[in-house]
């Protein structure tokens, strides 16, 4: 988490490439191809009410849209929270969903790992569900449930890349109210990524050079906004 002042600075091409480059060196790029529908296990329900609160808000700047129902999956966002992974054994079907189960849980155990997400695709490669696992450790309990629900909406807004944010954040704490948002530069990207006149999904980084374009437009309109 980074709560330094946000920059305004736009990403450059070679930036955003990074961000959808996978680990083997190309380049992959999926945004959702529909609203997307959440429904959170594992918490409680004042939390879950906080948490419902924050993802929505989250989507909406990040140009999306919400709803409560898909027409074909009902929920495609799938968010479970748990204390220990092998809590996910009690999740009905969650074994259907994710076939190799025992292995994913001995993988995030030997790792140390407090989140996973996984994705599925239509015809168009654009994303269609969502599954994120969340172990509600020592560091995401100290996390406040907005900054919790902001950071890892954005990181299922879009396919990233495996390291995409590495080096960093994509929110930050805004100092006046203590409230977590995505930095206008990464704003941009997403506001872009799902802009009408670009595709939903790609393999060739010359994307990343309209999406660059496409972000700096837009990070420049919000500068003006914010100013006016």
């Amino acid at each position: 988490m980074n709560d330094q002042p946000m920059d305004d600075t736009p990403l450059d091409a070679g930036r955003v490439k990074s961000l959808f480059t996978t680990d083997d060196g190309g380049y992959r790029f999926s945004r959702w191809g529909r609203p997307i529908a959440p429904i959170i296990f594992g918490t409680d329900d004042v939390t879950l009410g906080h948490l419902k609160d924050a993802i929505a808000a989250t989507i909406k700047d990040a140009g999306h849209e919400m709803v409560e129902v898909d027409p074909e999956l009902g929920s495609n966002l799938l968010i479970f929270f748990c204390q220990e992974w092998e809590e996910l054994d009690m999740v009905p079907n969650l074994d259907q969903m994710l076939p190799d189960l025992d292995i994913l849980k001995n993988s995030l155990n030997r790792t140390g790992a407090n989140q996973y997400r996984t994705f599925s695709f239509d015809e168009n490669g654009a994303i269609k569900f969502c599954i994120l696992l969340l172990k509600y450790d020592d560091f995401m309990a100290e996390t406040p449930i907005q900054t919790l629900a902001c950071g890892q909406v954005t990181q299922c807004l879009l396919l990233w890349g495996d390291h995409a944010f590495k080096d960093e954040s994509p929110i930050a704490i805004v100092p006046t109210n203590g409230m977590c948002v995505i930095k206008p530069p990464f704003t941009a990207v997403i506001r872009g990524a799902y802009d009408a006149t670009m595709p939903p999904s790609a393999t060739d980084d010359a994307h990343a050079l309209r999406l660059a374009a496409r972000g700096e437009l837009i990070l420049e309109e919000m500068v003006d906004e914010a100013s006016a």
